[in-house]
Parts: structure tokens; sequence; C-alpha cells
């Protein structure tokens, strides 16, 4: 483009008021662009401030040049989707709606979607380092990130049998290429072993005349749990050559469980899901399915150098407060096996015990009370004898296995071996 000189026409006559006005008014698509040479831009940006219509009409180009900028869908307001739903769902409430305590994992599903939708192919392919925190210390293991997509569909695949959809582990529990546990025992094991088909006894039954299959481990034992799941299920794509996009089967699984438990209604909040070694009611594990997902989404992001921020207050909120309330349990356990130090005192089921409160600060923040010698004791202020204070997302990644105890406390105050051993449990609760 020339320079403009407000005021100038062709031939440098001088120009009309109109003529002035119709040469601007034609440079505000290049303005809001940021088209325009410093000579225009200053000529145009003058006019603005003298000429209400055009000033109105540039603000309207400047939106709408904001919406041209797909590159920064990841970086929206993780409570974008939220508010557009509630706004939807406002106008035209849904026939079945999803319930409140599955909307975080419906949220985050939803996310890594949109992180997996905007890669490229070969970005499949880029390494990642997954990390957790094992006997005492880090632990980790490399893949890709087809890799992380193979193992949050095999894990999910927990609840999803739990509520008798397909599991996706089971067909490669079988055959040539049966692994470990999976080909012992693929659909778990004791009381909460789901059968394949759903048959009753003396039908046709491949896997025994059961209702619920043969338990080769036991009455009561437990079944593979997510390392396991997850190992065999990348040994058996690997030994069987299966190289498909596993993108499709995780997103189809993800949204085939959240409309199962919309259908289903209240009543299965509590069904129990197994994770091996320890069961969670059908509500906590799709939370922490949700906080898994979100840890590797973000895993993904940093091994593809995309930004990726963390859930919905709301949602990391209901995030920390599940790992929160499993702490006494596992603190509990850790001191059975001697990793803790013994419990100080002896209490009643229901009266007060010795509490380390725990301060998290940020998005999701809140504050609660941890029971130390006892999980059946009532934890709260009246004996409380250490305080922990840490941001919320870092407790989130001291959780996961990503901070290790030592880096993850900002403030502490009060009984040492309370704080060493309720920052250890935490990491402990990580998992492959």
């Amino acid at each position: 483009m020339t320079g403009v000189r407000h005021g100038d026409g062709p031939q440098g006559r001088p120009e009309t008021t109109e003529e002035a006005h119709a040469l601007l008014r034609s440079l505000l698509g290049a303005w809001a662009l940021s088209a325009c040479s410093a000579e225009e831009t200053a000529a145009v940006e003058e006019h603005l401030t003298e000429c209400a219509p055009c000033a109105e009409e540039a603000l309207r180009l400047r939106d709408a040049v904001g919406l041209l900028h797909h590159e920064r869908d990841l970086d929206l307001d993780p409570l974008l989707r939220s508010r557009v739903l509630d706004n939807c769902l406002g106008r035209r409430p849904a026939r079945i709606p999803v319930p409140a305590w599955a909307g975080p994992y419906d949220a985050e599903t939803a996310r890594l979607d949109a992180l997996l939708q905007d890669i490229g192919r070969a970005e499949w392919h880029a390494p990642v380092r997954l990390r957790w925190f094992a006997d005492g210390r880090p632990a980790s293991r490399s893949t890709d990130v087809s890799g992380v997509i193979g193992h949050l569909l095999a894990v999910d695949g927990l609840v999803a049998a739990a509520v008798g959809l397909d599991d996706p582990v089971v067909p490669y529990g079988e055959g040539p290429h049966a692994v470990g546990a999976l080909a012992r025992h693929p659909y778990g094991a004791g009381p909460y072993a789901r059968h394949p088909y759903g048959k009753n006894p003396g039908e046709d039954d491949p896997y025994g005349a059961e209702p619920y299959g043969n338990d080769p481990y036991g009455e009561g034992s437990p079944g593979p749990g997510p390392a396991e799941r997850t190992e065999a299920f990348w040994r058996a794509l690997e030994e069987s050559g299966d190289e498909r996009c596993l993108r499709d089967p995780w997103r189809h699984q993800a949204h085939t469980l959240v409309r199962t438990v919309s259908l289903a209604g209240r009543g299965v909040t509590e069904l129990p899901v197994p994770y091996g070694t320890y069961t969670l009611p059908l509500r906590d594990a799709l939370l922490e399915r949700a906080f898994e997902c979100w840890l590797h989404a973000d895993d993904i992001a940093s091994a593809v150098a995309y930004p990726y921020d963390p859930p919905a207050g709301p949602h990391l909120h209901e995030m920390i407060d599940l790992a929160v309330r499993l702490l006494p349990a596992a603190l509990a356990e850790r001191r059975r096996s001697g990793l803790a130090g013994p419990a100080r005192t002896l209490v009643r089921a229901g009266a007060p015990g010795r509490s380390l409160r725990l301060e998290v600060e940020g998005a999701g923040g809140g504050h609660w009370y941890v029971a130390l010698d006892s999980p059946a004791a009532l934890a709260g202020p009246e004996r409380q004898v250490a305080l922990v204070a840490l941001d919320g997302v870092e407790f989130c990644r001291l959780v996961a296995g990503h901070l290790t105890p030592e880096e993850a406390a900002a403030g502490q105050e009060g009984d040492r071996e309370a704080i060493r051993d309720v920052l250890h449990t935490a990491a402990s609760l990580s998992h492959l």
C-alpha cells in the first residue's frame, strides 16, 4: 500500500472531507489485520478519534479477526466448554443430563480429544516419559503419544467392565499373544470379577459354568491392576503388529462410559470398580480417571510443545478431595508395611484423633484435615499436630508422582514425622 496523508487526494490535490473519509474507511480491514504501514496506521487511528461510525466498525473488525486465530484453541479458558453447554442446556435442558459426578471425566476426555485433534500424525510417535512414585523413589516408563492413549484405554477399561461394557484389553488376553495375568484371568478375579457375556449357569459358556466365570487365583484374589493391564496391552499390540491409531477406540469408550452412567441414574455411584489390589466406588473411579486423563494429557502436551491448562477450579477441587480421602487408609497400609512411623495413640472409631491440616492454595483449593493414627478416627482441628501448605496443582503433581515429597511442600509446621508420612503417602497413591 502507498502512504496516505490525510487531506491529500490524487495527483496531490486536496481531498474533500467525503473522499478522505471514504479512503480511510476502506483501510479499516487492513488496519484490523495489522497490515497497514506505519503512516496509514497513524492516519486511520487519528480518524477513529473523530469518526464514531468508523470507530464502531473498527472494533467489530478487530473482534472478527480474533476469531480467525485457530492456533489459540488450547489456550481457551477450561470453563468455556461448560459455560457454552450450560447456556445451551438452559435454553433446552437435556432429556438425560450428565450427572455432576461424571462431569470432570467428561470435561477432561473432551480436552484431551481436542489436543489429539490438533497434533499431526508424526507427533503420535513423539517420546513421552510416564512418571510415578514407587518403593519410596521416582519411577518412570518410556513410551510415545500413542502408548499413552493405549494406557488410558486399558485402564479406563476397568471402569467400562464394571458397568457392563466391553473391556478393550480382553481380546489381547487370549490366543498366541496372551500376556501374563490377563491371559489367565482376563476379567479380573474375586467378588467383583465380571462375566464376559453376562450368561447364566448352564448356558453355552466358554469361560466356565459359573455366572461370573471361574477364578483361577481363588476367591477374593486380586485381578490385574493398571500396570499389569497396560504392559499386557502394549506388549500384545506390539507382538500382533497392530499399529492402528488408538484415538478412535479411546474416544468411543469415553463417550460410551459417560452415556452409560448418565442413563444408569443414581443407583450406580457405589458400584465397585476393582483396581487389582484395591477397589473404588464408581463415582470415585471415574474421578480418578479424570485426574489421570488430565495428567497424561499434560504429558502429551509437553512432549509436543503445546500449552495445556489445569482443570477447571471446581473439578480440580474434587480431584484434590478424592486424594485426601484416600490418604488415611493408604497411610495405615504403609504403616503395616513398616514404611511409616507407628501410630501414636489409639482412638475409638469416630472419636477425634491426631490430625494434619492440609492447606491447598489456588484454583480448586481449600483446607482438609487428615487422620494420622487411624482411618476410622475423626480428623479435625481439636487434635491438629501439623500443617502443610502447597499449591493445588503442585499437590496433584505430588499425588501423580511427578514431584517428590521433598519438592512438594511450600510450607510446613509441626510434627515432622507426621508431615513426612503424609507427603510420602500422597506420592505413593501414584501408579503407572
